[in-house]
C-alpha cells in the first residue's frame, strides 16, 4: 500500500506504468495455426527454375557474352620472341666465341685422349720393381711345462731356486729381550722417586666418617597372627539327596495323581485361552560414550586427533 511505504512502481524503478499493446485485440486459437502466415498471403518470389549450362546465353547471368578484354590489340608470341633476342644480340661486342677445335671424345677406358693434361704417373696400372722375399725369424721356443703343484718341488719356477734361510724360533722374543738388555746397561742409577706420596683428590672410601654411630634402634614386637577358623569337615554338596542338610530327607507320603488349578482359566466368549500381548521387545543400541567418540572422532580428523589416555 502507498501508506505503508513505497509503491510497487517505484520498486521497480520505472517512471510510469508500461503500457499494454494487445488491448482491444480479437482473440486468435493457436489451434491449427499455420507456422508462417506471410507466407501464404499475397506474391511470392518464383525462381523459375534451375538452368542447365550449354552452349546457350540462357545458363549464364548476362544477357550475352562480355569479353574479358575489350578491343585489345592481336600479339604473335613467335614474333615477339624473336624481337627479344634481336634486341638481346645489339648488346654483344663483337663475334661469338668459338672453340679453336672441337670437343675430343674419348675412344676407350684407360686412355686419356681429350683430357687437358696428360697421364698421371701416380695412376699408372705398370707393375713395381719386387724386392728378394726374405722368410720371418723363427718363433720363441720354449720348454714344456714342467710337472708339480710348485709346493715342494724344487726347480719349477722361470727363475733360479730361492736359497733356503735358517729362522730362530721366538726370534722376535730374543731380539726384544736383546734390546731391552741393551737399554739396562745404558742406564745409570735407579729410577727416580718424590719424598711427597701423592694422595687422590676423594678420600677412598666416600662412606667413611669420624663420627661415632647412632645407637641401634630396637626392632618392633611382631604380633602374632591369628590363626585362621577351619571347619571340622568341609560342606557336603546335595548330589540328589539329603546329605548336605542338617535333618534327614522326610518320610515319603502316597499322592495320587490330580491336576490342581489354582486360578481359573480365563477364556473369551469363543471357548479360548487369552494370552496377553508381547510387551516391547528391546534391541541393541549404542552406548552414549561411543556415540561421543564417534562424533569426535571420524574420517576427516582421524590424522590430527590427539588420543589422551586415562
Amino acid at each position: 500500500m502507498p501508506g505503508e511505504g513505497k509503491t510497487d512502481m517505484e520498486r521497480i524503478g520505472l517512471f510510469s506504468e508500461m503500457e499494454y499493446v494487445t488491448i482491444g485485440d480479437k482473440y486468435v486459437s493457436h489451434y491449427m495455426r499455420p507456422f508462417n502466415e506471410a507466407a501464404s498471403k499475397n506474391k511470392q518470389m518464383l525462381p523459375g527454375g534451375t538452368k542447365m549450362l550449354s552452349a546457350l546465353q540462357a545458363g549464364y547471368f548476362e544477357p550475352q557474352f562480355v569479353r574479358v578484354f575489350e578491343g585489345e590489340a592481336y600479339s604473335n608470341p613467335v614474333q615477339l620472341r624473336r624481337r627479344y633476342r634481336l634486341a638481346e644480340s645489339k648488346k654483344n661486342m663483337g663475334k661469338a666465341f668459338l672453340p679453336s677445335n672441337g670437343v675430343k671424345l674419348p675412344c676407350g677406358m684407360g686412355t686419356y685422349y681429350g683430357t687437358i693434361g696428360g697421364p698421371y704417373p701416380f695412376f699408372s696400372a705398370q707393375l713395381r720393381g719386387k724386392t728378394a722375399y726374405a722368410p720371418p725369424g723363427k718363433n720363441l721356443y720354449t720348454n714344456p711345462g714342467k710337472k708339480g703343484t710348485g709346493y715342494g718341488y724344487p726347480n719349477l719356477t722361470i727363475g733360479k731356486q730361492y736359497p733356503h734361510s735358517s729362522d730362530v724360533y721366538e726370534i722376535g722374543k730374543m731380539n726384544a729381550k736383546k734390546v731391552h738388555e741393551d737399554h739396562l746397561r745404558l742406564v745409570k742409577g735407579g729410577p727416580f722417586k718424590l719424598n711427597l706420596y701423592p694422595r687422590e683428590y676423594f678420600d677412598i672410601n666416600p662412606y667413611y666418617d669420624d663420627k661415632p654411630l647412632a645407637p641401634a634402634k630396637k626392632p618392633t614386637p611382631e604380633k602374632p597372627v591369628a590363626h585362621p577358623f577351619k571347619p571340622s569337615s568341609p560342606a557336603k554338596k546335595s548330589g540328589g539327596m539329603k546329605a548336605g542338610t542338617f535333618d534327614p530327607y522326610p518320610s515319603h507320603s502316597a499322592e495320587p495323581y490330580v491336576v490342581k488349578y489354582s486360578k481359573p482359566i480365563t477364556t473369551n466368549k469363543e471357548g479360548r485361552i487369552f494370552h496377553p500381548p508381547t510387551g516391547s521387545k528391546s534391541r541393541p543400541s549404542t552406548s552414549i560414550m561411543a556415540l561421543n567418540v564417534t562424533r569426535s572422532l571420524n574420517v576427516m580428523n582421524y590424522k590430527t586427533t590427539h588420543l589422551i589416555s586415562y
